[in-house]
């Protein structure tokens, strides 16, 4: 059996690793930097870059490479060779602090928003020293922000640490009005639960709309389901198993934190969870988790899918991003304390998120939009695109006690006083968990729950730490002028709860009676992605993040664009693909079942007195499905052919805006309409004739 605890972290250069390989001054020098932000000095690079290869190499690996996360929403590298030749013909293995510092990638490629042009190839990538290197396929992989020659963010990484240091920033103020001089940095933590499918990897290449698109873009419901609810927590298939057996301890090599593993609702669903860590590792490690599933599911002979909504009429696949905030002494100010002042200092960081989440709840919806999360949010497995928050009747009722002024009572019957130097205790974990809440307290942490499972948990965390900054900045704007700050604070939170309730419900939230009421308290219902990228660029939000230094307009302006690009590209590839489809391989099926359907009816004619009933309902039900494919089709192809988005990537900025709306509009309803008539053909056409696999053998491929 495997010693868990020495194989953790093996393969990775971690605080033991350096303790074991640097020299003390050294160490010191290089934890100052990552703890304080000081300037690395070369010749302490250059230490660290040799202790790193050697420790690499001893460990297997060959090359290194600057692993960064550009706007595709995946990870990039770009390998280089420790080898460097030397005078006698020979190599020696070489690795300096300039080349573990900063990479020079070629950055014409990556999506830019307009930020740099495609002859302008310069870009650097820089080493993120709060995140340790790590092994990965034989290659010492360096974690580092990408920007481009002028400086411009071009990725999730530099964004995320901007957010996190104006989060720091701004609760530092807030801990120093309470007195708290030990505190020197608050940082974010995350957990990002993951959902994903598992199909056998024939039966995925048989599919072309999965091999190109993540997605079916045809399927008719099978008659087994998720209907009898036994697939979650279900017993693991041994095949299964033994891919969660082999991606568990390869991401404890890795020192990712994998810890839950368990069936999900759907069938061929799956869910892992780790334990939380720093905002900005957890991404890093979320990127290295996806990865590994793809890979480690291809050596088992399957296929992990990551899309947002794999299969019509099941569950899709989400991934909770479980969010808090901690001191560096180990305090969750998310958790209530057992003195009046802790649960002041909680209830008021509480009501920094409440705040923030009424104030910029179309910014989260943004943070989550994507073309294949407009297929999950509000189905009966997601949150609608409605954000609200879940409290808890517990939470709910201090609040509302605070705001009327009268006397809480906790649960164990004990009178507390709601006044100026007294604030009631929240005791963990009284109410019940809200699944169907976009945005819910959870004991000592936010569970969002809007985000898409093949998203980069970049992105929200980005929103997430920005606008509480702004909500803290606010309040200790407020509270550092105060001549009465017990007072003050209490008149703080009892106005705050009553400014921003709105955006406080613990029911519901796929019943259609809370749409209406969403609408009525003013809540955004923004629907599509088309909707809610718009409020990225609004002048609220060029403010909010130019405030706080985590992107400039002009950044802002990128990322618009590049969303708007991404959109468009993707339903004009599944467009695409399923025009393929029915061309090469649906219309050929039917016409070679009406011709087996028509000669049988000669044959029968020709011998006389049997009866033709049935061959004559099918044919002529196949007949008219046919004639409507066909007329989908055109309508389809007339809507690509009419948008002026064929090549999408040509596009200025103010016509992507345009395109989008028509590929919502008319692209995607005519791909919806095509889809309804092969969708039924696949229920008639005799299953030799059905050129793919249907959902009851993908969802039931791995036994």
């Amino acid at each position: 059996m495997k010693d868990i605890t020495k194989l953790f972290g093996s393969m990775v250069f971690n605080d033991t690793a350096m303790k074991e390989r640097l020299p003390e001054d050294i160490y010191k020098s290089l934890k100052t930097t990552m703890y304080q932000g000081t300037f690395l000095k070369l010749d302490v690079a250059n230490v660290v870059a040799a202790a790193m290869k050697e420790w690499a190499i001893d460990n297997g690996a060959t090359h290194f490479t600057h692993w960064f996360q550009p706007m595709t929403g995946t990870t990039a590298e770009k390998h280089e060779a420790f080898i460097s030749p030397s005078a006698d013909g020979n190599i020696i293995m070489e690795f300096s602090g300039k080349e573990l510092v900063r990479g020079e990638p070629d950055a014409s490629s990556f999506p830019s928003g307009g930020l740099r042009a495609t002859f302008e190839a310069r870009g650097y990538t820089v080493w993120d020293i709060t995140s340790f290197a790590f092994i990965k396929d034989g290659t010492l992989c360096i974690p580092t922000a990408f920007c481009s020659y002028s400086g411009d963010a071009l990725d999730k990484k530099t964004p995320l640490l901007r957010s996190m240091q104006a989060i720091d920033k701004q609760a530092i103020r807030i801990l120093r009005l309470f007195g708290d001089t030990k505190v020197q940095h608050v940082i974010t933590t995350v957990g990002a639960e993951q959902e994903y499918f598992l199909i056998d990897k024939e039966i995925f290449l048989k599919r072309p709309d999965l091999v190109y698109t993540g997605r079916t873009l045809f399927g008719a419901r099978p008659p087994k389901g998720q209907e009898l609810e036994d697939h979650y927590f279900g017993a693991i298939k041994p095949r299964v198993s033994a891919f969660m057996k082999e991606l568990d301890e390869e991401l404890w090599k890795l020192g990712v934190y994998a810890k839950i593993k368990h069936n999900e609702t759907a069938p061929g669903q799956h869910e892992l969870s780790p334990i939380y860590t720093t905002t900005n590792i957890s991404t890093d490690h979320n990127q290295i988790t996806m990865e590994l599933m793809k890979t480690i599911a291809d050596k088992h002979g399957l296929a992990c899918l990551l899309h947002e909504k794999p299969f019509a009429g099941v569950n899709g696949s989400g991934k909770h991003n479980n969010w808090s905030i901690s001191t560096d002494t180990g305090v969750n100010l998310l958790e209530p304390g057992d003195t009046p002042q802790n649960n002041a200092q909680f209830l008021l960081f509480l009501a920094a998120v409440i705040k923030a989440a009424d104030e910029y709840q179309d910014l989260l919806r943004v943070s989550v939009a994507s073309a294949g999360n407009d297929h999950r949010l509000g189905a009966n497995e997601a949150p609608p695109a409605i954000v609200s928050m879940f409290l808890g009747d517990e939470l709910t009722e201090i609040f509302e006690a605070i705001e009327s002024g009268a006397g809480y009572e906790n649960k164990e019957k004990q009178p507390m006083e709601i006044g100026v130097s007294v604030l009631p205790h929240f005791p963990k974990d009284t109410t019940d968990r809200n699944r169907t809440s976009p945005f819910a307290f959870t004991g000592n942490k936010f569970e969002f729950r809007m985000l898409g499972s093949k998203f980069s948990i970049a992105g929200p965390n980005i929103v997430l730490n920005t606008i509480i900054a702004e909500a803290l900045r606010q309040f200790a704007d407020s509270l550092e002028m105060s001549k009465d700050f017990t007072g003050d604070l209490a008149v703080l939170i009892k106005k705050t709860f009553k400014e921003h309730k709105r955006i406080i419900f613990n029911g519901n939230n796929y019943s259609s009676e809370w749409v209406t009421e969403a609408q009525k308290r003013g809540l955004s219902n923004l629907k599509t992605t088309v909707d809610a990228l718009p409020e990225f660029i609004s002048k609220k939000s060029v403010e909010l993040f130019s405030k706080h230094q985590v992107f400039s307009e002009t950044e802002i302006n990128s990322r618009y664009e590049i969303l708007l690009d991404a959109y468009c590209k993707t339903l004009h590839i599944e467009a695409l693909t399923m025009i393929d489809m029915v061309k090469g391989f649906i219309v050929p099926a039917c016409i070679d079942y009406q011709r087996e359907l028509v000669d049988l009816l000669r044959q029968k004619k020709a011998y006389g007195g049997f009866d033709t009933s049935l061959e004559n309902h099918f044919l002529g039900n196949i007949t008219r499905l046919s004639t409507n494919l066909l007329n989908k089709q055109l309508v389809l192809e007339n809507a690509i052919q009419e948008s002026s988005n064929q090549k999408p990537v040509e596009l200025k900025l103010e016509e992507l805006s345009g395109a989008a709306c028509f590929y919502r509009d008319k692209i995607l309803t005519a791909m919806s309409e095509l889809r309804i008539i092969v969708d039924e053909l696949e229920t008639l056409v005799a299953k030799k004739h059905w050129p793919f696999p249907v959902y009851s053998q993908i969802l039931y491929s791995v036994v």
